[in-house]
């Protein structure tokens, strides 16, 4: 198996890198080795490489500075995908391409189905829902991922914030309207392995997140009980407030839990067990 990974610096592409068998050949790559919004350049390390498989963990994904940078979101996110898309097309390999649940509003009452309709907040979920399009256009067979509230040992993500600011804080405010499931990062990257090497995966859409929904309240409350269990000296007082009062540049959907029946179909795949991985992380980091 040789695989093209895109975006390997950040939290998906480590996991990923963490999680692939020893016999498969990996060429890792990133923003500074390749470009994907260089079409030539895709096209050229395609054809160097000749991989089977590409997976596309690369991503703009500051979703407040999106609002600002539209131009560099829609390049990453619509643009590079395309020319993933395109060369996985012609070279006969496999393309997996990570989105996000940013492509709904959030105003579901029950978890998003792959079929329902999309409708963005922000440029960053409207790049998003442009590039599962426009990967989907050029080619059918690709298979795309969106996921949620991803976090892991790597990068920066929700978890290392709230281990970094309760260190230092007597008490931390954070939203409790929001609603959605933490996902893993390593359990998304076993979740594309194991895809791969079931082999016969229809192309399309499907999700992928964990299994329990929480408020980002309830997120920031179970992070900081799984860090004090592994000897974690901050003790920050969480208080509960509105979107409204914590306003930011981009809007967020209020509910966006993804319904992971469809992808479960395939063996061995289960929802993210992020509580499981969050103590595990928290040993790891603390």
């Amino acid at each position: 198996m040789r695989v093209l990974l895109t975006g390997a610096d950040g939290q998906l592409g480590r996991c990923f890198q963490d999680r692939v068998p020893k016999d498969w050949i990996i060429l890792q790559t990133d923003a500074k080795s390749l470009d994907i919004t260089d079409r030539v350049a895709v096209f050229d390390v395609i054809d160097s490489f000749k991989p089977n498989i590409i997976v596309n963990a690369a991503a703009y994904t500051a979703v407040d500075k999106a609002e600002s940078d539209s131009d560099i979101a829609t390049l990453v996110n619509v643009i590079g995908p395309q020319n993933l898309a395109e060369a996985a097309l012609i070279s006969n390999a496999k393309l997996i391409h990570v989105s996000t649940d940013y492509v709904f509003d959030g105003r579901a009452v029950t978890p998003y189905k792959e079929e329902d309709i999309t409708n963005p907040l922000g440029v960053y979920g409207l790049t998003k829902l442009n590039g599962e399009q426009s990967v989907l256009e050029v080619n059918h067979s690709a298979i795309i991922i969106r996921t949620a509230w991803v976090f892991s040992e790597y990068g920066n993500n929700f978890v290392k914030t709230m281990l970094r600011l309760g260190a230092d804080r007597q008490s931390l405010s954070i939203v409790a309207d929001q609603r959605g499931c933490p996902t893993y990062a390593g359990d998304i990257a076993r979740t594309i392995v194991q895809l791969i090497e079931y082999g016969d995966v229809k192309g399309g859409v499907y999700h992928y997140c964990g299994d329990k929904e929480v408020s980002w309240f309830e997120f920031a409350k179970a992070i900081f009980e799984q860090a004090r269990n592994a000897g974690y000296a901050g003790n920050p007082e969480v208080k509960e407030i509105t979107t409204d009062e914590y306003p930011t540049p981009a809007a967020r959907p209020t509910y966006s839990v993804l319904d992971c029946q469809k992808i479960r179909q395939y063996p061995n795949i289960s929802e993210s067990d992020w509580q499981a991985a969050l103590s595990n992380i928290c040993r790891k980091l603390i």
